[in-house]
C-alpha cells in the first residue's frame, strides 16, 4: 500500500483543502459548533478510512444531513442530539449485520449520474459568491432559492458587492489550476507530485499578506475560519460530551433512526457513484462500508461531532487528484487534525475565493457538458431519469432528486420490461473443467444488477465464460455497464469471455457498450 504514497499524499492535500471549509460550513449551516464539523471530518478520514473497504471514498459531514441536524439540535439541544448521533451509528452497524448494503445496487445508473451532475452544478453555483468575495454567509448557502438568504440572491448581488481582492486571487488561482492540469502536469513529473491546488492556496496566503491595508485587502469574513484555542484547556473545552440521561426519549430514537437511514442511503449512493468514477473499477463492499460509517458516527457523537457519511465532493476530488488507495483519505484526516492543532492561524489566512476556484474545477468535472451529450445519445430511457434527477437536485434537494429520479426510472423500466422470474441461467459449474455458461433471459433490468454482479465476482480465476444473449431482447444499460467493468477485471483474473449473440461469436469483446449499441438490444 505504501508504494502508492507518491499518488496518495498529493491527493490527500487536495482533499484536505476541499474538506476544511466544507467541514466548517456544514457545521455552521447545521447550527452546530464549527469545531463539531472538524471532529466529523477527522473521524471520517482516519477512523472510517481505516475500516472502510473503499479505496477512493472520503467521509465527513455532509450537506444532505444539514437540515435534519439543524432541526434535531433545535428540538433536542446539542448534548441530547449527540446521543442520537451515537445511536444512529449503532443502528448503521445493525444495518451492516443485516446486510442491507445491497440497497445501493437498486438505483439505476441514470439516477446515479444525475446525482453526480446535479451535485457538480450545485458546487459551482454555491462557489460563485465566494469566488467574487460577496457572500454574506462565508460558509455558503445550501439552497438555490426560496429562503431569505440563498445562492441565487448572492449571485445576483455580484455586480454591486464585488470583492476586488477576492476576485483577483480567485482568477489567479483558477489560472494556476487550469495551467497545472492542462499543461504543466504533462511537462515534468514534479508537477504531478506538487499539486496545483496546493500552489494556488500558498499563492492565496501570500496574496492576503501582501495586500493587507490596500484596496485589494480581503475581509476576514472571506477567509477560512478555524477555531484558534489559546491553551490546551481551551482546545479540550471544544469537545462536548453527550447526555445519555435522555437515551429513553422516543424523540431521540426517532432522530437516531432518521440519521441512520438518511446517512446510510447517502453513503450507499455515494459508494455506487464513486465506484463508477474509479479508474480501476474496484467494487466497494457495501456492508463493510455501513460498519465503517456506523463506527465513525458512534465516535463522532461521543466527542461532540456531527454525523458522518461518505461524501461525493471529497471523493470525486480524491479520484480526480489521482489517488490510488484509501491512504489518501486517512492522510487527509491526519492533516485536518494536525492543522487545527499546530497552524490554525495560517489556515485562517486562506481566502475562500481560492478554495472556490478549486471547487469550480471539481464541480465542472462532475457536470461536464459531455455527460449531458452522452446521456442524450443513450436514448430517452436513460436521459429522462437523468435530467429529472439533475433538475430536482438543483432546484429542490438531493434526496428529492434521487427519489423522483428513481421513481421515473422504475416507471420507464416497467413500461419496457415483461415479468420474468428468471433472468440468469448458469450451467457447467458442477463440472470442474473451467468452463461456465451463462444465458441471459429475454428481459434483464437494473433490478437484476446486484445478483449479476455477485455471480460475476464469484467466478474463479482462469475461467472460460460463455455468455449467451441470443434470446435477450432488452438489456438494461446498467447491466451493460457491469459487463463492461467485468471485462476490465476479467483480464486481471485471466477469465476468457466468449460472447454469443445474434451477430455471431466474439471472444473478449473490447467494449460491451459499443457492441450492444450495434446489437441494438435496448
Amino acid at each position: 500500500m505504501f508504494k502508492t504514497l507518491k499518488y496518495d499524499v498529493p491527493a490527500s492535500i487536495v482533499v484536505f483543502f476541499v474538506a476544511l471549509p466544507l467541514c466548517l460550513g456544514i457545521a455552521v449551516a447545521s447550527d452546530a459548533p464549527p469545531f463539531a464539523g472538524l471532529i466529523a471530518g477527522i473521524i471520517g478520514g482516519i477512523v472510517v478510512g481505516v475500516i472502510s473497504g473503499s479505496q477512493v471514498g472520503v467521509s465527513g459531514p455532509a450537506a444532505g444531513l444539514a437540515a435534519i441536524v439543524l432541526a434535531a439540535i433545535a428540538s433536542l439541544g446539542y448534548e441530547a442530539f449527540l446521543v442520537a448521533v451515537v445511536l444512529g451509528g449503532v443502528i448503521q452497524i445493525v444495518f451492516s449485520i443485516l446486510k442491507l448494503g445491497i440497497i445501493g445496487y437498486y438505483f439505476p445508473s441514470s439516477v446515479i449520474k444525475g446525482m453526480l451532475t446535479g451535485i457538480g452544478i450545485i458546487i459551482i453555483l454555491k462557489q460563485i459568491p465566494h469566488f467574487f468575495g460577496i457572500d454574506k454567509d462565508p460558509e455558503g448557502n445550501f439552497v438555490l432559492f426560496g429562503n431569505d438568504s440563498n445562492i441565487l440572491m448572492d449571485i445576483i448581488s455580484v455586480p454591486e458587492n464585488l470583492g476586488i481582492g477576492s476576485t483577483v486571487i480567485a482568477l489567479i488561482a483558477l489560472g494556476i489550476l487550469i495551467l497545472w492540469s492542462q499543461v504543466l502536469v504533462h511537462k515534468h513529473s514534479i508537477f504531478k507530485l506538487i499539486q496545483g491546488p496546493l500552489v494556488a492556496v500558498v499563492i492565496g496566503v501570500i496574496f492576503f499578506l501582501v495586500t493587507q491595508g490596500t484596496s485589494m485587502d480581503i475581509a476576514g469574513s472571506h477567509l477560512v475560519k478555524v477555531p484558534v484555542p489559546d491553551s490546551v484547556d481551551s482546545f479540550l473545552g471544544q469537545f462536548i460530551l453527550p447526555d445519555f440521561s435522555v437515551i429513553g426519549s422516543s424523540e431521540v430514537w426517532v432522530v437516531a433512526f432518521t440519521i441512520a437511514l438518511v446517512a446510510s442511503l447517502e453513503t450507499l449512493l455515494c459508494v455506487e457513484a464513486t465506484d463508477k468514477l474509479d479508474p480501476e473499477k474496484r467494487v466497494t463492499p457495501t456492508n463493510r462500508e455501513l460498519l465503517a460509517q456506523g463506527t465513525g458516527n458512534i465516535l463522532s457523537g461521543l466527542i461532540g461531532g456531527i454525523p458522518i457519511t461518505q461524501v461525493i465532493v471529497r471523493s470525486s476530488a480524491n479520484i480526480q487528484s489521482g489517488n490510488k488507495t484509501k491512504l489518501s483519505a486517512i492522510i487527509h484526516g491526519f492533516f485536518l487534525l494536525i492543522s487545527i492543532i499546530l497552524i490554525p492561524k495560517v489556515l485562517n489566512m486562506i481566502p475562500l475565493s481560492v478554495l472556490a476556484a478549486v471547487l469550480f474545477i471539481v464541480g465542472y468535472k462532475l457536470a461536464k457538458p459531455s455527460t449531458f451529450k452522452a446521456m442524450w445519445a443513450s436514448g430517452w430511457k436513460q436521459f429522462v431519469p437523468f435530467i429529472a434527477t439533475v433538475l430536482i437536485i438543483v432546484f429542490k434537494d438531493l434526496l428529492w432528486g434521487i427519489g423522483i429520479g428513481l421513481a421515473i426510472g422504475i416507471v420507464v423500466t416497467l413500461y419496457h420490461s415483461f415479468k420474468n422470474s428468471h433472468f440468469l441461467h448458469k450451467e457447467g459449474e458442477d463440472v470442474d473443467d473451467g468452463k461456465i455458461k451463462m444465458t441471459l433471459a429475454e428481459e434483464v433490468t437494473f433490478f437484476n444488477k446486484a445478483t449479476i454482479l455477485k455471480e460475476l465476482d464469484a467466478l474463479p480465476e482462469d475461467t472460460y465464460l460463455e455468455l449467451d444473449v441470443r434470446n435477450t431482447t432488452y438489456l438494461d444499460y446498467d447491466v451493460i455497464e457491469i459487463l463492461q467493468d467485468f471485462a476490465h477485471k476479467a483480464r486481471e483474473r485471466n477469465i476468457t469471455i466468449k460472447l454469443i449473440s445474434q451477430r455471431g461469436v466474439v471472444v473478449n469483446p473490447e467494449s460491451f457498450i459499443e457492441f450492444f449499441k450495434l446489437e441494438k438490444i435496448s
